[in-house]
């Protein structure tokens, strides 16, 4: 039986093949651009996906009430190119709205997310239908994404040297364990019939991706293509994650992604009370780490030990009870102490730089803290 027919159905455990090459049709993708007064940008972001090789690309720019010349450039390009395609809205509603308007006209069988100020690396598109042909069980695809500030930019690789396929169900009870996510976003390709049965973006601030990643996991299979940089990712003090996201707006958000994935569609999955349980108990240990590390530092009286106490609290009520709460509540003299003087305090952050540096090698690698 070839591995085609295999993956008629979801996998039963994680695998990691060699990439295959050859494809049953040339599919369709609908790339849905959402753009806000990034009209410098978006002639870039438009032509790294007319590029794409091996299949047919349908380009949508929603222009959200953009005050620059983002109506007048993405006017241009629709006249430019027959497969670009632009919708006004004449009132702001934010990156959620504007996906979701875009994507309910999308007719690929296929569907990328992509902001105006992020490109899809050569090939990206040809690469990750590929894996969703090859395994019609995976409703998301994803890569490594490359991020940037300033051109030019750096020369991604375009070579995929393996693919791993994780059951759903696994992938998404990595990700309630961690309590993290582990995309960025525009190396995301989906299965667009999934986001027709299962809901489009949810309103949520910032985690709106991470939820909708999380919902698709519950329902399909998830693939990462090894070896290959799949988008690039710009970083700059005026994106909405300079501006508006820092430790405690993301650590909201993402328990918030939690709540509403597990109140939505993804209620019905057999395993969600312990998993939504998984994901608030991990939460609670990352805000007490928190605490840990506001004390580290020597702001002993910072308001924050005490809101990421509170938060521990909040995410898993039972961790008041454990040695470690009690530990923070109540710290010991030492704590109170400059840093200098208190060496388990220079050994925790010591321990804590290690451990994120050797999480984000494993990120790099698979793709999964």
């Amino acid at each position: 039986m070839s591995t085609l027919q295999e993956a008629s159905e979801r996998v039963s455990q994680r695998i990691r093949v060699k990439p295959q090459r050859t494809r049953p049709h040339k599919p369709k993708v609908s790339v849905v651009i959402a753009c806000y007064n990034y009209a410098r940008y978006l002639p870039n972001a438009v032509q790294s996906c007319i590029s794409q090789s091996d299949v047919d690309v349908e380009i949508i720019i929603v222009d959200d009430a953009s005050t620059d010349d983002s109506f007048a450039v993405a006017e241009l390009l629709r006249e430019q190119h027959p497969n670009v395609s632009f919708i006004h809205r004449p009132e702001n509603g934010g990156p959620v709205e504007a996906f979701n308007d875009g994507a309910r006209v999308a007719t690929g069988e296929f569907l990328v997310r992509l902001d105006a100020d992020d490109l899809l690396t050569p090939g990206s598109l040809g690469r990750a239908t590929l894996v969703a042909q090859a395994f019609p069980s995976v409703g998301l695809v994803y890569g490594h994404p490359l991020h940037f500030s300033d051109l030019p930019l750096p020369t991604p690789r375009v070579r995929p040297t393996a693919w791993t396929i994780w059951p759903g169900n696994e992938w998404l009870t990595d990700r309630c364990s961690s309590g993290k996510n582990v995309i960025t976003s525009p190396e995301v390709l989906i299965r667009r019939s999934l986001l027709e049965r299962y809901g489009y973006l949810s309103p949520l601030a910032h985690s709106h991706d991470m939820e909708l990643w999380l919902r698709l996991s519950a329902f399909s299979d998830v693939a990462y293509i090894h070896g290959a940089d799949q988008a690039w990712h710009r970083e700059h003090a005026r994106s909405l994650s300079a501006t508006s996201v820092n430790d405690l707006v993301d650590f909201r958000e993402r328990a918030a992604a939690f709540r509403i994935l597990f109140e939505g569609p993804a209620g019905a999955h057999p395993d969600s009370t312990s998993l939504h349980a998984l994901a608030r108990r991990s939460l609670a240990k990352e805000a007490l780490w928190k605490t840990r590390h506001e004390l580290a530092r020597g702001i002993q009286f910072s308001s924050l030990r005490t809101t990421w106490l509170d938060l521990s609290a909040a995410m898993d009520p039972a961790i008041t009870g454990s040695p470690e709460w009690n530990r923070l509540h109540r710290p010991p003299a030492e704590w109170f102490l400059p840093p200098l003087l208190r060496p388990r305090a220079v050994a925790l952050r010591l321990r804590g730089r290690i451990k994120s540096d050797l999480a984000w090698h494993r990120w790099h690698r698979t793709g999964v803290f």
